[in-house]
């Protein structure tokens, strides 16, 4: 029995790594066998193209060649840790997944949505998250928590960027989410962490119900 991919998806600041966090320890304290993973990243390679992706530096970097990137490592993650967790019926959580590449390349960057179809098609024809949980806050509050906690000296190549970015960024997210509701929860992250991780448990007890049921005799 193959088990469930989770993917949390949300712009900058929205809590996206401590929730997945609580939800990792709730889901573990519940008996599932959990992967926690990222992109880009997750496994060594991968993280190797995030760091290139992430790091600020003198030589610019294309959007073809980002978006490129983000598929290279995202082939190397599905193939060596995401799939095989899967098969053999773990559940997999993980932070960012293709939606990020439709929101951040795609509005951020305003890379045609079709290149993007393509790359799918080349990586994951198949495989889509079972859910995607979309933690959603005002661009400027996601800003503030971003800056309050990296700094002005820390942000990353992608926390650098202008507001206009981050703008088109949430716009593509909650365009892609009111396309396929079957797949996406909205979770509203801007106010209280607990509030947030309560709709994020909510949002997870069918596949918890499904798991009980078939564990049943």
């Amino acid at each position: 029995m193959s088990g469930h991919f989770i993917t949390f998806e949300g712009g900058e600041g929205v809590g996206k790594t401590t929730q997945l966090g609580r939800t990792a320890d709730w889901l573990r304290a519940t008996g599932v066998d959990l992967v926690v993973t990222r992109e880009p990243g997750g496994t060594p390679q991968a993280e190797a193209l995030r760091r290139i992706l992430l790091t600020r530096d003198t030589e610019p970097m294309p959007p073809a060649a980002e978006l490129l990137l983000m598929f290279a490592a995202r082939s190397l993650h599905l193939e060596n840790l995401i799939l095989p967790a899967l098969e053999r019926g773990a559940w997999v959580l993980c932070d960012r997944f293709t939606d990020a590449t439709y929101a951040y390349q795609g509005g951020g960057r305003r890379l045609d949505a079709r290149t993007i179809d393509a790359l799918v098609q080349i990586v994951h024809p198949r495989r889509q998250p079972d859910l995607t949980l979309l933690l959603d806050a005002p661009v400027e509050v996601g800003l503030e928590r971003a800056l309050a906690r990296n700094g002005a000296d820390g942000r990353d190549r992608f926390e650098a960027e202008q507001r206009q970015f981050f703008d088109r960024v949430r716009d593509v997210y909650l365009e892609r989410a009111s396309r396929d509701p079957r797949r996406f929860r909205v979770i509203d992250a801007s106010g209280d962490s607990d509030r947030v991780f309560a709709a994020i448990q909510h949002a997870l007890q069918p596949l918890l119900a499904t798991r009980t049921q078939v564990r049943s005799p």
